[in-house]
């Protein structure tokens, strides 16, 4: 069966339910899509975990090195590293316990998506997540 992103009512539903968001290769450089991307989503009310080896905070929050060394399980998990990085981070999702995964524009894997649905994770690959913020969710702020 080859994956298929949620329904658009879904991912509705999933950035109106989330609240915190660790962001897997978030860079502290505000030219690059990951920074912009967060950024906007902090400015909606988003709690942003920045995760980034060798970097010590990024849009005002402390940066951890990986998913395994968040002092919380995050809401979701969104990447924004190359597509061949997708699989380990499915493995770090499934162990410990999240349940929202997103890949960003271009961040595509199916084999390793559908692994992380058939572990119960729900997946959106190859979206923008501010993209679909703006557009489906206008007026909505995660603290409602």
């Amino acid at each position: 069966m080859p994956f298929q992103n949620p329904s658009i009512t879904d991912i509705r539903s999933l950035l109106q339910s989330v609240k915190s968001i660790a962001v897997v290769g978030l860079s502290p450089n505000p030219a690059r899509p990951s920074f912009r991307v967060a950024q906007g989503l902090q400015s909606r009310g988003y709690q942003i975990i920045p995760v980034r080896p060798l970097v010590d905070e990024v849009l005002g929050q402390r940066a951890y090195a990986d998913l395994a060394s968040l002092p919380q399980r995050p809401d979701l998990v969104e990447v924004f590293r190359a597509s061949e990085f997708v699989a380990e981070i499915v493995e770090s999702c499934i162990t410990l316990g999240i349940k929202n995964l997103w890949l960003q524009d271009g961040v595509i894997d199916a084999t390793a998506a559908l692994r992380a649905q058939a572990a119960g994770i729900t997946v959106v690959m190859n979206r923008c997540m501010w993209r679909d913020c703006v557009q489906l969710c206008d007026g909505f702020e995660p603290n409602d």
